[in-house]
């Protein structure tokens, strides 16, 4: 059985507590989205997001998501300046929450995206099994709707 590291200080030790203070607010689920659903792993891509996230917050989410081990780092190979972001397998664990979060929003908001709502309504297994595939490294097959 493998050890959990320990993690930072809590409120408390409810587990909705934990999720709230990893994930925290909007951006961080935004820019969990963007990697989920429109495959983004650069700085400049998260920048350019509809939300119009500001570079402060952006970098200090970033920065958060890492140290929770939802995404990791490495160097671009082709401009070591440069970071690569990537969703761990525990940020990949998210997939089936958000796809839920979106689900409820549109059944009870008017929302935007319906093309996306119909996809994952229709055949949630295999939205989320694409959205692994995407990390796993494996091309995405597209899906009609």
């Amino acid at each position: 059985m493998r050890k959990k590291k320990p993690g930072p200080q809590r409120r408390s030790g409810c587990p909705l507590n934990a999720s709230v203070e990893m994930l925290g607010d909007r951006w961080s689920l935004l820019i969990i989205r963007d990697m989920m659903l429109l495959g983004f792993r650069t700085y400049k891509e998260f920048l350019h997001s509809y939300e119009g996230i500001a570079t402060n917050i952006l970098a200090d989410r970033l920065r958060k998501l890492e140290a929770h081990g939802i995404i990791a780092t490495k160097r671009d190979p082709a401009d070591g300046r440069k970071l690569i972001y990537s969703l761990t397998p525990k940020g990949i664990d998210l997939a089936p929450v958000l796809t839920e979060m979106v689900l409820w929003a549109a059944a009870h908001e008017d929302t935007g995206n319906p093309a996306l709502v119909r996809q994952m309504k229709k055949n949630k297994e295999r939205f989320l099994a694409a959205v692994r595939r995407r990390w796993a490294g494996k091309p995405i097959r597209a899906t009609a709707d």
